[in-house]
């Protein structure tokens, strides 16, 4: 069965298509296919004598794009971004005139029930990108220290409440197994205090650090800012979309310390109020574009 149409709305399309600048006959790599909001986008302008590589972890995003973007000129893989140089030797493809990164989650993973990464999810508390490789998170849940996982919920999730967290869900398995998505958010809502500020819930952390340890984000992040800009063509750009410090730091400083590019965006370009007010999801995301040089 295929899955559902797309439900993700793009984040900061508009300035995409003026950093990425695409143009009919330009090769482009959307590297976070997601929705395929974006890579719709760029395929349009590229047509019809261009070329958008789609990479994705995810392999019913891929299916997806397959479907619902067969009539554009779009190649859907299923693959790491971090792995784009090898994709680029297998396509016969040397350099490419932008590369794009979304690091958000799609809306279409957020409604998937059988995954876990909505907080309402009474599906199995999932949280992998690719269900074929690694541990689920209820797995890593079920055995690890509680020390270390207050250390995961900190440095991951940036949250202050991380002990007591870690020290609720280690009691509330020693009763009953924590396997889905709203278990695990009925947990961490019980154990931090509630604050005036009602637009974050209070599982949003614990979510984030989790799903980032599953997924070993940071890692590939890193390994793709070492080695996407030797893809890029001479004046071709690298733009990446991140949502939190932890992302937004090291695509900062990659980009300002790599004598292989020249940074264009001095700060990260924000949607704006018109955007947010649309797309709420919208409100954290930070834009960086850097150029390579000749």
């Amino acid at each position: 069965m295929p899955p559902a149409p797309t439900q993700h709305v793009p984040v900061l399309a508009r300035e995409i298509a003026e950093w990425l600048a695409p143009s009919p006959g330009r090769t482009i790599v959307d590297g976070t296919l997601g929705g395929g909001g974006h890579t719709r986008l760029l395929a349009e302008a590229v047509s019809p004598t261009g070329l958008v590589i789609a990479v994705d972890r995810d392999a019913q995003a891929v299916e997806r794009a397959t479907n619902e973007l067969c009539d554009l000129p779009v190649k859907a893989l299923q693959a790491n971004y971090s792995d784009i140089p090898e994709i680029l030797g297998q396509l016969q493809v040397s350099r490419v005139d932008g590369i794009l990164l979304d690091l958000g989650l799609s809306s279409d993973q957020l409604a998937d029930v059988d995954r876990g990464f909505s907080f309402q999810s009474e599906g199995e508390l999932d949280l992998r990108f690719d269900s074929s490789r690694g541990t689920p998170a209820w797995k890593m849940l079920e055995r690890i220290n509680p020390e270390h996982l207050a250390d995961l919920i900190y440095q991951y999730g940036e949250e202050r409440y991380s002990r007591r967290i870690a020290r609720r869900i280690a009691e509330t398995r020693r009763a009953q197994p924590i396997r889905t998505a709203a278990d695990l958010a009925r947990v961490v809502r019980s154990a931090v205090p509630r604050t005036r500020d009602e637009r974050i819930d209070p599982a949003t952390r614990t979510f984030q650090a989790l799903r980032i340890v599953v997924n070993e984000e940071l890692k590939w992040l890193e390994v793709a800012l070492r080695r996407l800009p030797e893809c890029l063509q001479p004046e071709g750009r690298i733009a990446i979309i991140s949502f939190h410090s932890l992302e937004d730091r090291p695509v900062k400083e990659a980009f300002r310390n790599d004598e292989r590019l020249k940074v264009l965006t001095r700060r990260p370009v924000r949607p704006s109020d018109e955007e947010v007010a649309l797309n709420p999801r919208s409100r954290s995301a930070k834009l960086r574009v850097a150029e390579r040089i000749t």
